[in-house]
């Protein structure tokens, strides 16, 4: 690594850990005062109150990240700009792109960051920060009640089966009351009722069993098929992880208002809520479909802010060092406005999802990378 690109590098990372800390204690000196009165109602301790913080860190990180960026970056090229070193630099025969090395490498490895937290830690946020703030009411919860959801039920149309249930255990996968529609490979409807359900060894293994023919093309009563008190289904293919994020799209799905904007769903299963519902309405499939090409774009944010930040903080000139935050501001305020319209139209159906949610990203790099080019 060259001399000037370890000085850029430090010049940006210093002003980035700041805000990044500053975000940080702002965030949590607000959200403290706003629930303290709720942390006192569910008893928790001091400790409690840290790990709670700590469990919904990635949410606030995916959040501020590219923010933070921008306006370290906007603060390290303006300070560079008042003291006239960008100019020595490019008089010295390196050019803005290659000058700018170094803070593309930053918003690479930004971009990456903010695809694993909101991949892999923010959709659980909300579930660990939850059970953190229920800590001893959990308490006086039986333990079979623990992460048990109400009767409700999903349909696999790839597959041609629909279940039901009274009751399902999130965390052991264990069914009470399912009910299976299918249909066999020869075209006979099945219905199978069971005292209860568990996966075992990637198998679905039923207890209690009753099963009835139905005849879809007469008008006659199921007819009793099989009766056993261990019935082991093998092409039930649904795994407890897929009927879990089912369970949470549906949910989505049915709620009269629906946002594309919550980075709560992971990429998988979007994808496999799509695979296991290929006749989705309309109005569903570009709501998931926005939300899928929305969880793609977002960490490509931080490359962008890369781009955009350049031409506004790199121009000759001296000054005041207020001007990379009221910039950050408008830059931040103009990109969300035009992510939200974006994001809107996507849901509405009115722009195809993949333009909806990459439109502000588009936008904001196309813009900056003709600014750059016009620096002097």
């Amino acid at each position: 690594m060259r001399l000037l690109d370890r000085y850029l590098l430090r010049e940006l990372l210093i002003p980035l850990g700041f805000c990044l800390v500053g975000f940080l204690l702002i965030w949590i000196s607000s959200d403290l005062f706003r629930s303290v009165n709720t942390f006192q109602e569910h008893k928790l301790h001091a400790l409690d109150v840290v790990e709670y913080y700590f469990a919904v860190l990635p949410q606030f990180l995916v959040l501020v990240l590219p923010l933070a960026l921008l306006l370290a970056l906007l603060y390290a090229l303006t300070q560079h700009a008042r003291h006239h070193e960008i100019s020595a630099i490019r008089a010295a025969g390196v050019s803005l792109w290659r000058l700018a090395l170094p803070y593309f490498a930053v918003g690479l490895l930004g971009s990456a960051a903010y695809f694993v937290l909101n991949e892999y830690y923010v959709p659980d946020t909300d579930d660990a920060s939850e059970r953190i703030l229920h800590r001893y009411d959990d308490r006086k919860l039986k333990p079979e009640e623990r992460n048990r959801i109400r009767p409700q039920g999903f349909t696999n149309a790839r597959d041609g089966r629909t279940w039901f249930w009274g009751a399902y255990n999130l965390e052991t996968g264990e069914m009470t009351g399912p009910q299976v529609e299918y249909v066999q490979p020869d075209g006979a409807h099945r219905w199978l009722f069971a005292a209860r359900a568990v996966s075992t060894n990637g198998v679905w293994v039923f207890f209690n069993v009753q099963e009835f023919a139905v005849d879809p093309r007469a008008n006659t009563s199921p007819v009793p098929a099989r009766l056993t008190n261990v019935l082991a289904m093998p092409e039930f293919t649904e795994t407890p992880e897929q009927i879990r994020s089912i369970v949470a799209i549906n949910n989505r799905l049915q709620s009269t208002f629906r946002s594309a904007r919550e980075a709560d769903i992971p990429l998988f299963q979007i994808l496999d809520y799509l695979r296991l519902n290929p006749n989705l309405t309309r109005a569903d499939e570009s709501w998931l479909r926005t939300k899928l090409h929305g969880r793609l774009a977002a960490p490509w944010t931080c490359l962008v802010v890369v781009l955009i930040a350049i031409p506004f903080g790199a121009a000759s000139g001296r000054r005041n060092v207020f001007f990379g935050v009221a910039g950050s501001v408008f830059i931040c305020f103009t990109y969300f406005i035009l992510l939200q319209v974006g994001l809107a139209l996507g849901v509405s159906g009115h722009l195809p999802p993949w333009l909806a949610a990459w439109l502000p990203n588009l936008v904001f790099a196309l813009t900056g990378g003709w600014l750059t080019a016009r620096v002097r």
